[in-house]
């Protein structure tokens, strides 16, 4: 499995990069504080499979990068190279980036 740490994401983010950032935790996760992503709850990834690029790079993200990761991991048997995990996910986030972001 491909990981970025959130530094890697916060100067993609800054330089303008063209990637795609997915949040998979549930819509109340997400309401409470994200990071700009699109949401795709976990459970509802294999049914939007058409949502997510394989021309890009993707930043899967959850909340400690666990669900991500396991997400990352189902989207690579499926054929997807340009899949990688944020480690340590939105806590990471919060810790090293943006203290104000919630959880």
């Amino acid at each position: 499995m491909k990981e970025i740490t959130v530094q890697d994401l916060k100067k993609m983010m800054d330089e303008g990069a063209d990637f795609q950032l997915i949040d998979v935790r549930e819509p109340h996760e997400y309401e409470l504080g994200n990071i700009g992503g699109e949401l795709i709850p976990l459970g509802t990834v294999p049914e939007n499979l058409d949502k997510i690029s394989k021309e890009k790079q993707v930043v899967m993200q959850c909340r400690s990068g666990g669900r991500s990761g396991r997400i990352t991991q189902f989207l690579d048997m499926q054929g997807y190279t340009n899949i990688y995990n944020l480690a340590g996910g939105i806590i990471a986030w919060q810790a090293e980036i943006d203290p104000s972001v919630k959880y």
